[in-house]
């Protein structure tokens, strides 16, 4: 059963209505703020799932708008990071980023050994760690692809897909839940006069932490921000083509991003600021749709067939950011209400993906309020910082004896 890209599209929007609908609805989803695209998307994903096991049909997606907005989402980024403000918060980057390398080589010796202990392949301890959990679905498959051509290992882009799949749905479900028990632990509730919370004054939010909020803006900014985005969307591109092969290489989404942190302070300096409302429309618009698109075309069936080492390596590795996410992200970022937010992040990139630990901070900070700092730090973490300190430490790791 094949759905075209506009049925895909119409598919997509009714997934996030659903969502909207499931989290009014349900109060554990409210409770533990389960973002809406994940809500949505996943029982779009469990109907898929049942056709497949029980009308023994595939429903087939054309996916062919998902890496647009995917990379429209990361040049909003980009247009949306001011390198003044991201002076300031400097050090509590630098410190979140120690805190994201250092689960890194966690995700991968704990992967390791338990591979070791079920007397499997050692890959399949990275396959299972930051490989495809912090790395995502394109780190996945290219390091597969990697790992079955020079060490081969039979089925491993399969195997990197089915472990980025279980990542991608655990990092969405997480960041609530993790976000509600440190809540606790500061002493603050919903509605709470948490920083920014509603009814405190607090400057105007920045552009990802809204995203229901109705954004003032003309056709002329639209349009001006809609080419920003093609430029650095054709800039990426272009700059992702010239350091393929190198040493330098790295995803295409990250190119686009580091295009429009380019374009955004270039204009900033000329006196031609981009324009921040038309800015967040559009990242709030393809950020929600390449979720529901994401969640919808999962395969769960390939979460099925995992052999039991690896769903024990990916059950341990939830654990593991879990816990890691509660005694030492919260802790080493400072124990308070951005702690929090930052928290719900890192649980969304470190099992899934940038948009999931965007969409998770979203839904902690419309429940309890603004987190500024989270909004600076983990995008530019998430989403450029971090696919190099990974592809550093995967190399590292391969040099260890056990993969000679």
């Amino acid at each position: 059963m094949n759905v075209k890209v506009y049925g895909t599209l119409v598919v997509a929007s009714l997934v996030l209505l659903v969502g909207q609908w499931l989290v009014a609805a349900v109060p554990i989803l409210r409770k533990w703020t389960i973002p809406e695209p994940v809500a949505g998307g996943i029982v779009a994903a469990l109907i898929v799932f049942g056709v497949h096991s029980f009308a023994h049909r595939d429903v087939v997606f054309d996916t062919s708008l998902q890496a647009p907005l995917m990379q429209a989402f990361f040049a909003t980024i980009g247009l949306n990071a001011n390198l003044a403000n991201l002076k300031h918060g400097g050090p509590v980057l630098v410190r979140f980023l120690a805190v994201v390398v250092a689960l890194l080589a966690l995700q991968n010796t704990l992967g390791i050994a338990l591979a070791m202990a079920f007397g499997v392949d050692p890959l399949y301890g990275l396959l299972g760690g930051s490989v495809a959990l912090a790395g995502g679905h394109g780190t996945g498959a290219a390091w597969g692809a990697v790992f079955t051509e020079h060490h081969g290992l039979q089925s491993a882009t399969e195997a990197a897909i089915a472990c980025a799949t279980f990542g991608l749905i655990m990092g969405g479900i997480l960041g609530g839940p993790v976000a509600q028990h440190l809540m606790k632990r500061i002493g603050a509730q919903a509605g709470d006069a948490a920083p920014g919370a509603s009814g405190a004054a607090t400057p105007d939010p920045y552009a990802f932490e809204e995203p229901k909020a109705e954004q003032p803006t003309t056709p002329g900014a639209f349009i001006n921000t809609v080419t920003l985005i093609a430029i650095s969307l054709a800039g990426g591109e272009v700059l992702s083509g010239l350091i393929a092969g190198t040493a330098f290489e790295l995803p295409t989404f990250v190119c686009v991003l580091f295009v429009g942190v380019l374009l955004a302070n270039g204009l900033s300096l000329l006196g031609r600021p981009v324009a921040e409302h038309a800015v967040a429309l559009i990242g709030n618009v393809s950020l929600a749709l390449f979720l529901a698109m994401a969640l919808m075309t999962l395969r769960l069936w390939d979460l099925a067939a995992l052999a039991l080492p690896v769903f024990t390596i990916l059950v341990a590795q939830t654990l593991l950011m879990v816990v890691y996410a509660i005694f030492v992200t919260f802790r080493v970022m400072g124990a308070n209400y951005d702690a929090v937010v930052l928290s719900a992040g890192h649980c969304g990139f470190g099992l899934g993906a940038t948009p999931t630990a965007i969409a998770n901070m979203q839904a902690v900070t419309a429940r309890f309020g603004h987190s500024h700092l989270a909004f600076l730090v983990v995008p530019m973490v998430a989403a450029f910082f971090i696919d190099i300190a990974n592809a550093i430490t995967i190399k590292l790791f391969l040099l260890l004896p056990v993969f000679h």
